[in-house]
């Protein structure tokens, strides 16, 4: 690649510009609300307020929630249930139809007191909030599994682009000095300067989120790959036999519990149960993680029996799913509290004019040519009508 000629690597640098360009922009203005997330959840929350506990309350029953979810919707199957560390509240997800996640809906509990303090309609019963809207433009436009595959080609555009931009600015820099900004001359020219510029002081943070959008992309086939590859074995026991029912489920609190003996210094964070489609069909999955800054980060799955409550196996994680564990932190800039997130937000909006400009560049250029082609042609007829 490194003999290929000028030319070459300005025909790939545009072309993957200009492929990409309109629907990096929609990724990248979705992200900066993403970025501020859980700020933007506090502040749009019309939940009930948690119960004020003296410092180290113990948590309420799971069991009772998913009783009391199962009470609230007695035709329906819970999916899942998430215990927040951040905040005191556990989510327990439902859904009348695994194979439809359009109805997927959850209620949150108040982890202390076990009380429902929201209820979090589905999709296609409540329509979307601000927040689910940007979340699912920037995953797959609201085209689900195509969607994201389409945006992990757009984002695999963009790191190309990077690259061949990279390539571009050396001979570049031979002309000027860096960091110039010539002022003086046309808009197009200005342009191109502040293009060039910012594209470079942004080249790693722009090639690492690009790169880690991609892998986060392929999540939803890393998942199933790994359910049809290192989960077949463990399954293979249970060729046959029919997946537990909701009333036949062991207790939710006793898995908690027998994860938790087992992987000591990890913290169970969230359950899959049985027939969840990232999951399986005999088993809870059980996800833990770590407790220092980086472990925690790191997420291990246990196998746990659905219908004993027995620890089946604490499966090693592939590589490419701790490929995409850590591509997610480096992607949203969540890991280093409100310092990172704002440079985060702002190196965003540097690429929002570096894609912008970079539109603008290739326009502006097609209108000088075509006054250059239209000035000569006029020059031409000039000419002509002379002659004649």
């Amino acid at each position: 690649m490194a003999k290929l000629p000028i030319k070459t690597w300005y025909a790939i640098h545009k072309w993957t510009s200009l492929v990409c360009t309109v629907f990096l922009l929609i990724i990248c203005l979705t992200g900066l609300p993403l970025v501020f997330h859980e700020e933007i959840e506090h502040w749009l929350d019309d939940a009930k307020p948690y119960a004020q506990v003296p410092e180290g309350t113990p948590r309420a029953s799971l069991d009772g929630m998913v009783a009391t979810a199962m009470r609230m919707f007695p035709n329906e199957l819970i999916d899942y249930a998430f215990i927040d560390d951040d905040e005191p509240q556990v989510y327990i997800g439902l859904t009348p139809n695994r194979a439809d996640r359009s109805l997927g809906h959850a209620l949150r509990f108040d982890a202390h007191t076990g009380e429902v303090v929201k209820a979090i309609g589905s999709t296609a019963q409540d329509g979307h909030d601000f927040m689910d809207i940007m979340l699912r433009l920037h995953m797959d436009l609201f085209a689900d599994l195509p969607g994201e595959l389409f945006l992990g080609f757009m984002g695999l555009l963009f790191v190309v682009a990077v690259v061949s931009g990279v390539v571009l600015y050396g001979p570049f820099m031979k002309k000027i000095e860096f960091g110039t900004v010539r002022g003086e001359r046309s808009a197009r020219i200005k342009w191109l300067d502040l293009h060039n510029l910012l594209g470079v002081v942004t080249l790693v943070w722009a090639f690492v989120v690009g790169l880690t959008g991609v892998i986060n992309e392929l999540s939803t086939p890393m998942f199933r790959y790994w359910q049809a590859t290192a989960l077949q074995g463990l399954l293979e026991p249970y060729r046959g036999k029919p997946a537990p029912q909701m009333g036949q489920l062991a207790s939710l609190d006793g898995v908690a519990a027998t994860v938790g003996k087992a992987s000591p210094g990890m913290t169970v964070t969230s359950f899959a149960f049985p027939g969840n489609l990232y999951g399986s069909p005999y088993h809870f999955i059980v996800w833990s993680k770590g407790q220092t800054p980086l472990t925690s980060r790191l997420f291990s799955p246990s196998l746990v029996d659905g219908e004993t409550g027995k620890l089946v196996a604490q499966v090693e994680m592939p590589w490419y799913l701790r490929a995409l564990e850590v591509s997610r932190p480096l992607h949203f800039g969540d890991y280093g509290g409100m310092p990172l997130k704002i440079i985060w937000a702002l190196l965003d909006v540097v690429t929002i004019i570096v894609l912008g400009s970079g539109l603008y560049l290739w326009i502006a250029r097609r209108k000088t040519a075509a006054a250059r082609i239209a000035e000569l042609e006029a020059r031409h007829k000039a000419w002509a009508d002379a002659r004649a």
